[in-house]
C-alpha cells in the first residue's frame, strides 16, 4: 500500500506515496493551504467533550469514510536529529536556501506538519495528565457509583489515548520523511545561481604550449598500449576499461603517492568496505534507490556499492559519542568507486573521464563545529599542493548554490586543463558538510568541562556539558582516471611518449618516461 520514493533533489529524500483511494482524499491533501490530518476512527466511539475537544473539531472536517482511510505512514528506516524549531524560527532563510539550491523540499508542508505535531503532542500530554488524575482519584475510599464512573472515564481515556499516540507516531514519521528533503544551510559567501555563477578562487599555472598536434588520452592510450575499452565493453559493458602495462604502474603510483603525501599531514590511512547498507548511503546524503541515483543497489538486499569512500568513512563513527580530546579525526581512504553515471554521454565524457568503476583516494575530517571552515581551507590547500607538485595547470572554484549537493554547506572544485580534450575538467572537490551528515549518522562529541569549574556532582549523575554534533568534511586527494587523463595529455611528447612527473617516479620503480612499444 505504501512505498517510499526519493523525489527531492540532492540528498536521500523520502516522500510518501499513498494508495489511489487515499491519495484522492481532499481531506489528506486539500486544495487549500490548510492541512487537516485524519485521526484514528477507533477513537470516535470514545470521544468525550471534556477530553477530546481538539480532535472532535479536527475530525469534523472529514467524512466518516475519510476518517476510516487513516494514513498508515511507513516508519522511516532511520531518523535524523532535525532541529524543527530552528527551521520554523528561520523559515524565510530556509525557504530562500531551498530556492537557491533548486531543491524540491516542501517547507510549507514541513512547517504545517510540525505545528500539527506540536498541537497533537500537547493534547496527548494533557490526556495523560487527565488519565493520571483519574487514577489518583480512585486510590481513596469511594462510593461504588463514583468508582464505577471513574472506571468508565479511565477506560475511555486509555483507549482514546492509545489511538492518539498512534496518530502522533504516524505524524512524527511523516514529518521526519518530509524534513529529510531539506538541504543543508549554505555559507553566506557562496555565489547564488547555477554552475556558471561559480567564482574562481585561484588559478595555478597556464596551459602548456605544444609545437605539435596534441593527442587525447584515448589515442595516447592506444598508441602506448595502456587501455583496452573494447574488451571491457564485451566483458562488462560500456564505460568500463582494462588498464595495461605502464597504466597499471601509474594507477598504483598515484594511489601510493597520494596516501603517502596526505598521511604526512596527520591523516590516518584507511582501506574501506566497498559495499555498505543503503541506510548509510542515505544518511550521507546520497540517493540509494531514487530514479536519478548514481548508486548501484544490490538486488534483494539492503546494500549498495559505494560511489565514494566518503560513505564508509562517514559511517565509521556512526551512532557514537566521541571525546573532544580525539578531535579532529582525519582519514585518508582508498577505495574503488562505482557510479551508474545515468544520462552521462557524449564526447565530453569519453574515455576515462566518466566511467562506472574507478579508484580514488579520499580525505575525510570529523571536527568541532567552530573549526570546520578552517579545515575546509586546509583540505583545498592540500589538493592544490598535490596538483601543483605534479605540474598541472588548474583553477579552484567556489561553487554556486545550484551546484551544491544537499549535504554541502560550501564546496570548492578543482578543474584542470586537459589539452587533448580541449577543456577544463573537474579532478577534485572539497566540501564542508557541517552537521548535516552527523545529525543523520548520529555522531556527537562531548565537550570537556570548562577549566576551573568542577562538576557539582560525582559519579553517574555528575553534570557535564551537553553533547554536540561534529562537523564532517570530505575532499578528493586523487581520482585516478581523471588524473591519468591530465598526466597523459599534459606530458605527451612529439615522439608519442609521455613523461612521468618526478614526484611519481619513485612509486613506478624509477620509470621516467612511457614510450611506444
Amino acid at each position: 500500500m505504501l512505498t517510499r520514493t526519493c523525489l527531492c533533489g540532492g540528498a536521500a529524500a523520502a516522500l510518501l506515496s499513498l494508495s489511489p483511494s487515499i491519495r484522492r482524499s481532499s481531506f489528506l491533501f486539500p486544495s487549500t493551504q490548510t492541512l487537516t490530518l485524519p485521526f484514528s476512527s477507533r477513537f470516535s466511539s470514545h470521544r468525550s467533550s471534556s477530553s477530546l475537544r481538539y480532535f472532535s473539531a479536527a475530525a469534523a472536517v472529514a467524512t466518516e469514510e475519510e476518517q476510516k482511510a487513516a494514513v498508515a505512514v511507513k516508519p522511516p528506516p532511520w531518523k535524523a536529529a532535525i532541529d524543527f524549531k530552528w527551521i520554523r524560527d528561520n523559515k524565510d532563510m530556509v525557504a530562500a536556501n531551498i530556492k537557491n539550491r533548486n531543491s524540491n523540499a516542501n517547507l510549507e508542508l514541513v512547517l504545517e506538519l510540525y505545528e500539527k505535531f506540536l498541537t497533537l503532542q500537547k493534547e496527548v500530554e494533557r490526556l495523560r495528565a487527565e488519565r493520571n488524575a483519574v487514577a489518583n482519584k480512585m486510590k481513596g475510599k469511594l462510593e461504588p457509583s463514583v468508582r464505577q464512573a471513574l472506571v468508565e472515564e479511565g477506560k475511555n481515556l486509555k483507549e482514546g489515548l492509545l489511538a492518539l499516540e498512534e496518530d502522533l507516531v504516524q505524524l512524527s514519521d511523516w514529518l521526519q520523511l518530509e524534513a529529510q528533503c531539506i538541504p543543508n544551510s549554505t555559507h553566506p559567501d557562496v555565489p547564488v545561481g547555477g554552475e556558471e555563477s561559480s567564482v574562481v578562487r585561484k588559478t595555478v599555472g597556464s596551459p602548456k604550449e605544444f609545437g605539435f598536434a596534441v593527442k587525447d588520452h584515448l589515442q595516447l592510450g592506444k598508441d602506448l598500449d595502456l587501455f583496452d575499452f573494447d574488451a571491457a565493453a564485451e566483458v562488462s559493458g560500456s564505460k568500463f576499461y582494462y588498464l595495461k602495462n605502464e597504466a597499471v604502474l601509474l594507477e598504483m603510483a598515484l594511489v601510493n603517492w597520494a596516501i603517502a603525501q596526505v598521511s604526512k599531514r596527520g591523516f590516518t590511512p584507511l582501506i574501506t568496505p566497498e559495499i555498505v547498507r543503503s541506510s548509510v548511503v542515505d544518511k550521507c546524503g546520497f540517493q540509494p534507490r531514487g530514479q536519478t541515483t548514481q548508486i548501484y543497489s544490490i538486488e534483494g538486499s539492503d546494500q549498495c556499492l559505494i560511489g565514494t569512500a566518503e560513505i564508509p568513512v562517514g559511517g565509521i563513527h556512526m551512532d557514537s559519542i566521541l571525546s573532544e580530546s580525539v578531535l579532529p579525526l582525519k582519514y585518508v581512504a582508498y577505495s574503488h568507486c562505482f557510479r551508474t553515471e545515468a544520462g552521462a554521454a557524449g564526447t565530453a565524457t569519453r574515455g576515462l573521464y566518466r566511467v562506472h568503476q574507478f579508484s580514488k583516494v579520499e580525505m575525510f575530517v570529523f571536527c568541532q563545529p567552530e573549526d570546520s571552515d578552517s579545515y575546509h581551507e586546509e583540505l583545498i590547500a592540500i589538493e592544490e599542493e598535490l596538483f601543483t607538485s605534479l605540474g598541472l595547470h588548474f583553477k579552484t572554484l567556489d561553487m554556486a548554490t545550484g551546484d551544491l549537493g544537499a549535504p554541502a554547506y560550501r564546496k570548492f572544485d578543482v578543474e584542470a586543463w586537459m589539452p587533448g580534450l580541449g577543456r577544463y575538467g573537474e579532478i577534485s572537490s572539497a566540501s564542508n558538510c557541517t552537521d548535516y551528515q552527523s545529525r543523520r549518522l548520529g555522531i556527537r562529541f562531548r565537550p570537556s568541562s570548562p577549566e576551573g569549574i568542577p562538576n557539582s556532582k560525582k559519579g553517574k549523575g555528575a553534570s557535564s556539558p551537553p553533547t554536540r554534533f561534529v562537523h564532517t568534511l570530505n575532499a578528493t586527494a586523487c581520482a585516478v582516471p581523471r588524473m591519468m587523463v591530465c598526466l597523459l595529455e599534459n606530458f605527451q611528447q612529439e615522439d608519442g611518449s609521455v613523461v612521468v612527473p618526478e614526484p611519481l617516479r619513485p612509486y613506478m620503480g624509477g620509470l621516467d618516461i612511457i614510450s611506444p612499444k
